[in-house]
């Protein structure tokens, strides 16, 4: 079982432009994903604005990035994420309920519509979190 840590960026509207200029910079793989694909669109002009998007860049750089819906605040400077992924529930959970403690839970560990267990919190100094437990055994 393993655990990784990556920043996670976040955009309005040019999500795909800057990832794809940061795989110009770092080589690798770019995987894309729109809110249309996830069923996730609330608003038709966003529908192919970027979900996620996650960059293997050579070298082991690897960090992901979304496109902020215009239902939620945006402002540079708080457009950065620490995001944990694994595949180890318990040890997630555990450190997604201590990182909350003091702080608020975005959105709780749950089924995400890509299968897997996902959850945003903001720690007490302000933080964003997202974790995400894969697998198909995730389930809460």
């Amino acid at each position: 079982m393993s655990v990784q840590l990556n920043p996670y960026l976040n955009f309005r509207d040019d999500a795909r432009q800057a990832m794809e200029f940061y795989q110009s910079v770092f080589g690798g793989t770019l995987d894309v994903s729109t809110f249309e694909e996830f069923g996730a669109a609330q608003d038709p002009a966003e529908k192919d604005l970027v979900m996620h998007a996650q960059l293997r860049g050579d070298h082991g750089v690897v960090f992901m990035a979304s496109d902020t819906p215009r239902s939620m605040e945006f402002r540079r400077g708080t457009d950065m994420n620490m995001s944990l992924s694994g595949d180890d529930e318990a040890l997630l959970r555990g450190w997604f309920d201590r990182l909350s403690d003091g702080g608020s839970v975005a959105m709780p560990l749950e089924k995400a519509p890509w299968g897997d267990v996902f959850g945003m919190c903001v720690d007490r100094f302000g933080v964003n979190w997202l974790v995400n437990v894969a697998g198909r055994d995730a389930g809460g």
